[in-house]
């Protein structure tokens, strides 16, 4: 064993302080700085406190146990080795605590050679640590990012559906990628040399979007000056996309509807129909047949969408597509920013993958964005993530906060990881923006 060791702190946690004692005196020894400490909450607070190069943990002890601190520390604290004891030998207490980010595990009762080896080894994987998630990236289709099986019955339907000028609807969560979807059944059809026009109709005042979408002639209304094509027009022997279609009124649904069936339309102040030859693609974030049942959106114009269908996986439901999709969006901005190249530590992937995405790929690409912007190195760890996608013990452990304190909380994680974007924070909670408004006041 080096005994020149005075530059590594050690923090010893476990409940008896015979076992304490004899590692905190072995590793003394031979110039180690070593803290200790007989329950979780104590370490975590030395560990707030101080510098911690090795963390020896036992993993029964009474109340939180010895994993708890274990992902604690993997997912707070960048650089520091695990090595974790135990008295109860088991397959899988020894496979646990390795899957969430110890370097080692060690047997009571161990000899004292035992755990200087078991120490050294900790802290020169911690040291030399690859990272072991290399990936293959990307698997493209049409612009999109995916090797998951739900992602393979999507480009299965693109590739059917894109030779033929059928209306398509496109269901999925905010962030999914719905217009990644329209223009790829645009650029891969006949019609790929017409124009693609993308509409957000949840972003256009009611009043207006008739006027957008069909245009308007000289002295429809007060200030038309001159006459002016609308969106249909525009895409003429293209694609329009009209996003959010759920947000359009029964009024606008029923002159949807018959440019479906008829292929032709009226400007604003206009008697004289235009014919029009355009592909609809419609995209929703919310179930349109509830809709239907409830009488807030036509049943026929439901059906005239919905002859081909393409569901968008929620990002959470689409495994190492994560991976595809972390790697892809370092690589562009590290590229755009003209920094050296990056890489996500093992501990950071997982901790990503176990995250919830709310809002889907949209969210990864800016909290990407974010982590190579203030990036101080060129491997990005579980504690360089903001802390509501860490493990928290301390957040874990306490039982005596008031119901109106968490949701608080909550809400407030759930506006952050949708960028404050009311709607969709809404969304997420399974609430509407009034209550969402109302409970953020309070």
């Amino acid at each position: 064993m080096k005994a020149n060791q005075k530059s590594r702190e050690v923090l010893v946690v476990d409940d008896s302080p015979e076992t304490v004692e004899l590692i905190k005196r072995n590793l003394a020894s031979v110039g180690y700085q070593v803290y200790t400490a007989h329950d979780v909450q104590s370490a975590i607070k030395l560990l707030e406190a101080i510098h911690i190069d090795l963390l020896i943990t036992d993993l029964k002890m009474p109340g939180e146990n010895g994993l708890s601190l274990v992902r604690h520390v993997s997912e707070n604290y960048k650089g520091m080795a695990v090595l974790v004891i135990t008295g109860f030998p088991s397959i899988q207490t020894a496979v646990e605590p390795i899957k969430i980010g110890a370097e080692e595990y060690l047997v009571k009762s161990f000899t004292d050679e035992e755990l200087f080896r078991a120490v050294e080894k900790a802290l020169s994987k911690t040291q030399h640590k690859k990272q072991s998630d290399e990936v293959q990236f990307s698997v493209r289709e049409h612009g999109i990012i995916g090797e998951s099986d739900e992602m393979m019955k999507v480009f299965n339907t693109i590739n059917k559906a894109r030779s033929a000028k059928a209306t398509v609807l496109v269901n999925g969560e905010s962030g999914t990628g719905k217009e990644l979807v329209a223009r790829a059944l645009h650029y891969g059809h006949d019609g790929s040399a017409g124009p693609f026009v993308p509409v957000n109709c949840g972003g256009i005042p009611d009043t207006l979007l008739e006027s957008e979408l069909f245009g308007y002639v000289r002295g429809a209304f007060t200030g038309a000056t001159e006459s002016r094509v609308g969106f249909f027009e525009t895409a003429n022997k293209g694609t329009l996309f009209l996003d959010e279609i759920s947000n359009t009124s029964m009024a606008m649904q029923a002159k949807l509807l018959r440019v479906l069936q008829e292929k032709e339309f009226y400007m604003v102040g206009s008697k004289t129909p235009k014919k029009v030859d355009v592909r609809i693609v419609a995209a929703t974030n919310v179930d349109l047949m509830k809709l239907v049942e409830k009488g807030l959106f036509r049943e026929d114009l439901y059906y005239r969408l919905n002859i081909i269908t393409v569901d968008l996986p929620p990002l959470r439901d689409r495994g190492n597509d994560i991976v595809l999709l972390l790697e892809f969006f370092l690589n562009r901005y590290t590229k755009e920013l003209d920094k050296s190249p990056m890489r996500f530590s093992s501990k950071a992937i997982h901790t990503l993958k176990e995250y919830s995405w709310p809002g889907n790929v949209r969210e990864l690409q800016n909290l990407v964005h974010r982590l190579v912007v203030m990036a101080d190195d060129s491997t990005i760890d579980a504690p360089d993530l903001p802390v509501s996608f860490r493990y928290s013990a301390t957040r874990s452990r306490r039982l005596d906060r008031k119901l109106d304190d968490v949701v608080s909380e909550y809400i407030q994680e759930v506006l952050a990881a949708n960028q404050n974007n009311l709607t969709r924070a809404a969304e997420s909670l399974g609430i509407d923006r009034k209550t969402l408004r109302n409970k953020i006041k309070t």
